[in-house]
């Protein structure tokens, strides 16, 4: 069976079942191996950059060539075997269907007035302090993190599944899952965490721009302000801290007619973001919906061009 087939397969299963509790799941198998060899590598190496930079290409190296001796091995044993395991690892690289499960509720509990239920709920996704947020910096927090999840967790994922199938999807997620645990400007991370952080913005790089223009594609099927869309990109994209979450962040507010960004508190510490986006109206809950259909729709316009690509490369 060719890539573009299981790739398919993979994005379908993650849109009927998402990511339920307690299912096997590589990528939390992936965070839980980092943090054993976090505190080795801290042991013996006592410059914790080096110790970050050991951690990082140890579990990328396990990953890569773990996915693909187990590939080859079912492969060899029959290839339906290999075509089962391909799907469900490329599964696992996606997360269009979690990314709405793990937001929604943020949108349930505003509606229903359950702020400190919607803080709860919150936590779950973003990795910044949610004990003072009010309704609309929760909801603005809910908007962003989708937002770059569209690229964090569909369009990056499928870019490299189509470059290399299922060791390098998870390749890719492996390098994302270690900047989540590990890419914190603080005295614990500063250091440890500036190799996987770094590297996280190399390899969403291009897949950062891609999705960047499918969102704006996304937001003019969904009859939201393309055009504006498209000029707060350019405009902003390049403000965010981060190289990338800024683009699909500045689509998301141009499509919306909202402004995003801002100070937040990181385990503590203020970080001064700028603001972006020009705020046509005040954020809403509504918007965490209308964000949702961005998504959607950029994923299945992601799916069919990489796909496409893919196919006509004569790729597998």
């Amino acid at each position: 069976m060719s890539w573009y087939y299981e790739i398919i397969l993979a994005y379908c299963l993650d849109l009927c079942i998402g990511d339920p509790k307690n299912f096997p799941h590589p990528v939390r198998w992936i965070g839980k191996t980092a943090g054993i060899m976090e505190i080795h590598t801290r042991r013996f190496f006592l410059n914790p950059f080096i110790a970050g930079c050991v951690t990082t290409a140890l579990l990328l190296i396990i990953t890569v060539v773990g996915a693909g001796l187990l590939l080859w091995v079912l492969g060899n044993a029959h290839p339906y075997l290999e075509i089962g395991c391909s799907v469900y690892l490329l599964y696992a690289c996606f997360s269009v269907r979690s990314l709405y499960d793990e937001s929604q509720p943020v949108a349930d509990h505003l509606r229903m007035d359950q702020i400190e239920e919607a803080r709860i709920s919150l936590s779950h996704i973003v990795g910044r302090d949610t004990e003072s947020l009010g309704g609309r910096g929760i909801t603005r927090a809910t908007v962003e993190t989708v937002a770059e999840n569209t690229i964090d967790g569909i369009i990056a994922p499928l870019f490299y599944a189509c470059l290399g199938g299922a060791p390098l999807a998870l390749g890719y997620k492996c390098i994302n899952t270690l900047d989540s645990m590990f890419g914190y400007r603080n005295k614990d991370y500063e250091w440890f965490g500036k190799f996987p952080a770094r590297l996280d913005d190399v390899v969403n790089w291009i897949p950062a721009r891609i999705g960047g223009m499918l969102m704006v594609l996304a937001s003019w099927f969904c009859r939201y302000r393309a055009f504006h869309a498209w000029d707060i990109m350019m405009r902003d994209g390049s403000k965010h801290l981060s190289p990338n979450a800024g683009i699909p962040e500045a689509v998301m507010a141009g499509a919306l007619g909202i402004q995003l960004g801002g100070p937040s508190d990181y385990r503590g510490n203020l970080v001064h973001k700028p603001f972006i986006g020009d705020s046509y109206k005040d954020i809403e809950i509504d918007d965490i919906s209308r964000s949702h259909r961005v998504m959607f729709v950029t994923s299945f316009l992601s799916l069919i061009l990489l796909v496409w690509i893919l196919q006509g490369l004569g790729i597998r």
